[in-house]
C-alpha cells in the first residue's frame, strides 16, 4: 500500500482529516478526538472506550490483518493484550491509502515499571507461536532502508553514510547467534505498557508483531536508558524480572547499535509533514555520523 499525501499538509491535520471521514462512515463521533500520539500511528482517544489508529507506515495494510489476529487471540488465551473493537466491521479500513483500526481504551492509572515490563515479556515469550501467517524478522532495518531510499529530507551525503550503514549493521544482524524464535510484540518500549485502575499491566501496540529473536524485544529497555532516560535500576530491575541480562549476550553492541539505527527511520519517514520529526532527525543524525553512543534523544519535544 502506498500511503496517500497532500502535498503541504501537515501529518498531524492529515490524520485528523482521515479520523473524521473515518468515523463517519461508520457512524461514529469524531468531536472532541483527542491525539494521543504521532509515530508510526496517528493515535486518537475518541469520546468513550474506543482508541483508533491511523497508520503512517506503507506497508500496514499488509500487515494490520495478522496484528488484529494475533492482539485477539492473546486476548483469548488471556494474556494481557489490548483487544480490538471488534463491533467495527471490515477492519482493517482503508481512506486515501492509511489503514485505520480500531480498538478498546484501557483506562490508565500511574505509570508502570520496567519490572512488570519484564514479567509480560517473559510470559509473551513463553506463549507457543499462534497459527497464523506472522512474519519472520529476518532483516530488522528494512523499513528504514526504504525509507533513507525515498526521503527528500536527507542530503545526498546522509543518504549515502546512512545507506552505507544498514548494508554494515545488515550483515552484522546475520551473523548474531541465538535461541530459538520466539514470539515477538515487535516494539516492546515501557511506552506501549499500560497500568491499569486495578494495578495489573496491559501490552498495546502490536503492529511490529513477529517470529524471531528475543533479544529484539529486550533490547528497547537497555536502549531506553542509551538514549531516552530510563536509569540503571530501571535496566537491573528489567533484567531481574524478565529473567536473564542482555548485558551478557555476545551479540549485545551490534544489537543496540541496530536499534540506534532503527530509531532514526520513524523520523525520516514523518519528517516532511511532522514538526517534532524534523526536529528530532537531525539530533540523532549527528549522534549517529559522530559516533556518540550517550546522546540524549527525545520521543516528544523537551518542555
Amino acid at each position: 500500500m502506498a500511503a496517500v499525501r497532500t502535498a503541504g499538509r501537515p501529518l498531524a491535520e492529515e490524520a485528523f482529516g482521515v479520523l473524521r471521514e473515518v468515523c463517519a462512515q461508520v457512524g461514529l463521533d469524531a468531536g472532541g478526538a483527542r491525539l494521543m500520539r504521532l509515530r508510526s500511528n496517528a493515535v486518537f482517544k475518541l469520546r468513550g472506550e474506543l482508541v483508533v489508529r491511523i497508520a503512517t507506515a506503507p506497508d500496514a495494510l499488509t500487515r494490520l490483518p495478522v496484528v488484529l489476529a494475533v492482539a485477539r487471540w492473546l486476548s483469548d488465551r488471556g494474556f494481557p493484550a489490548v483487544r480490538p473493537a471488534d463491533e467495527i466491521p471490515h477492519q482493517p479500513m482503508v481512506y486515501e491509502g492509511r489503514a485505520v483500526t480500531f480498538w478498546r481504551y484501557v483506562q490508565s492509572l500511574g505509570r508502570p515499571t520496567t519490572r512488570q515490563l519484564g514479567r509480560v515479556l517473559r510470559t509473551l515469550h513463553r506463549e507457543p507461536v499462534p497459527p497464523i501467517g506472522l512474519r519472520r524478522l529476518t532483516d530488522p532495518l528494512a523499513e528504514v532502508r526504504q525509507a533513507v531510499y525515498r526521503a527528500e529530507v536527507l542530503t545526498t551525503g546522509q543518504r549515502s553514510w546512512l545507506s552505507d550503514r544498514i548494508e554494515d549493521l545488515t550483515v552484522r544482524w546475520r551473523e548474531l547467534e541465538s535461541g530459538p524464535p520466539v514470539l515477538l510484540h515487535g516494539d516492546a518500549w515501557i511506552d506501549n505498557l499500560v497500568r491499569r485502575r486495578d494495578g495489573h499491566v496491559m501490552l498495546l501496540d502490536w503492529d511490529g508483531v513477529a517470529v524471531g529473536p528475543r533479544e529484539w524485544d529486550l533490547v528497547h529497555t537497555y536502549h531506553g536508558q542509551r538514549r531516552f532516560g530510563l536509569s540503571a535500576d530501571d535496566v537491573d530491575d528489567f533484567a531481574r524480572a524478565y529473567g536473564s541480562d542482555l548485558r551478557l549476550w555476545p551479540g549485545y553492541a551490534t544489537l543496540m547499535e541496530i536499534r540506534d539505527m532503527y530509531a532514526v527511520g520513524i523520523h525520516i519517514r514523518n519528517a516532511s509533514g511532522d514538526p517534532f520529526s524534523r526536529q528530532e532527525l537531525p539530533r540523532r543524525l549527528d549522534s549517529l555520523t559522530r559516533g556518540d553512543g550517550h546522546a540524549r534523544w527525545y520521543m516528544a519535544a523537551p518542555v
